[in-house]
């Protein structure tokens, strides 16, 4: 009777030290929390923007123009400003913003980010990194800009082969 209490003691004892050590086991240890990484060269975001927060919104814009992070960044150092495409990106954003206060009456929200109102870069983008000029079809008109249309070609302008639809530029507009 004395050997079949101790063993079952034993057992019982040996059940409870296995439980305990898989329950310490599946406990996760406390992980410290990573520190962001610190933002530099930032020029027209608000400064109180946090890591991921600047992170996201060029996740969208990558998105908007179909690209990825090396179009306007450089590989090896993203603070940078050696590409012409993230001195770009910076006055596109600011237009952005301007067009957005004037004809969308948009309000900064509390991160200094305008609201979700108006224009953003998908608006004309659409995921093409250089969206395509596309000029109105109107008979007998050349198209807006003088002689080389949007821009002019002098301005870097991008004018269909063979002028513009229903443009003649050889001959000037006639009022009628």
């Amino acid at each position: 009777m004395l050997n079949k209490k101790i063993i079952a003691i034993g057992l019982l004892g040996s059940t409870v030290l296995l439980a305990s050590m898989t329950t310490l086991q599946q406990v996760p240890q406390q992980q410290q929390p990573r520190p962001e990484p610190k933002l530099i060269n930032i020029k027209v975001l608000p400064k109180s923007l946090t890591f991921r927060q600047v992170d996201h919104l060029m996740d969208e814009w990558a998105k908007a123009l179909g690209v990825r992070c090396n179009f306007c960044h450089d590989n090896a150092n993203k603070a940078l400003d050696i590409k012409p495409e993230k001195a770009m990106a910076r006055k596109m954003f600011v237009m952005e913003g301007k067009i957005n206060k004037k004809f969308f009456n948009a309000k900064k929200d509390s991160l200094g980010m305008m609201a979700e109102t108006g224009i953003t870069c998908n608006t004309c983008h659409r995921g093409v990194s250089h969206p395509k000029v596309v000029y109105a079809n109107i008979p007998g008109q050349r198209p807006a800009g003088g002689p080389g249309g949007f821009g002019g070609p002098a301005q870097g302008g991008q004018r269909p082969q063979g002028g513009a639809p229903g443009a003649n530029p050889t001959t000037p507009p006639t009022n009628k």
